[in-house]
């Protein structure tokens, strides 16, 4: 009977921890989504008033190359 006392009062403590780290976790999620709202929001007020030191943009990607087949037969003879 002791033995089974001293589990579940473990076991709360536990549940208690658990819940605890549950909470911090929320808040800290929460802050973090909040900052990163932030930022965006920011970096586009700065863009927009000065579009000079805003991060240049990436370039295009270029055009997908095409592969094509070329026999050795002819790398061969063209060296020779």
């Amino acid at each position: 009977m002791v033995l089974s006392v001293i589990a579940a009062l473990i076991a709360l403590a536990a549940l208690a921890i658990a819940r605890r780290a549950t909470r911090k976790l929320e808040a800290l999620n929460q802050s973090y989504w909040e900052l990163r709202y932030d930022f965006t929001r920011l970096r586009s007020q700065v863009s927009r008033l000065d579009p000079s030191d805003a991060e240049p943009e990436a370039p295009a990607p270029a055009a997908p190359q095409q592969v094509t087949f070329v026999p050795l037969a002819s790398i061969k003879k063209k060296n020779e």
